[in-house]
């Protein structure tokens, strides 16, 4: 897509359940979002005065106020910032499916990246969870242009 023409996400519900709210990503969490979704890839933004890399991108940088323009593209594994093992059902407001219990649910701080992106953390063993453990992002496979485009982060054990 050309610089002059971007594509601005909506994000709506899927379900046939009112939703009182309607509202655009914004250009840069569009473009976020628009990458994922077509091309597997997670790109985060770099203040050009301080050189902090933010996911997801953001136009501000908070200490500079610096406007951020550079784009960059992070790879697909990090690390464990802090996570939450959830043991109660949570439905998905958009597809109305209830996620299977028990699941974790945490930060992650892929590698480049200075901030943290919050997504749930697949694994096999709960035991083999901790803060430091590495994780790879996992794709879904019809991908629609939302966050939920990643399925979450799998441990790499």
């Amino acid at each position: 897509m050309s610089e002059n023409k971007k594509e601005l996400l909506t994000i709506h519900s899927a379900l046939d359940a009112e939703q009182p709210f309607r509202w655009s990503a914004g250009r840069y969490r569009s473009r976020f979002m628009v990458e994922i979704r077509d091309n597997k890839k997670i790109y985060g933004i770099k203040c050009p005065k301080c050189g902090m890399v933010y996911l997801p991108p953001k136009r501000v940088c908070g200490p500079c106020f610096a406007e951020m323009d550079e784009p960059v593209e992070l790879g697909h594994e990090g690390e464990i910032m802090t996570f939450t093992i959830l043991r109660f059902s949570f439905v998905d407001p958009e597809t109305g499916t209830a996620k299977p219990i028990p699941y974790a649910y945490g930060a992650v701080k892929l590698d480049g990246a200075d901030t943290q992106l919050s997504h749930f953390i697949e694994y096999e063993n709960e035991s083999n969870l901790k803060i430091g453990g590495r994780v790879r992002a996992v794709f879904q496979e019809e991908r629609k242009g939302n966050i939920k485009d990643i399925r979450g982060f799998k441990l790499i054990e």
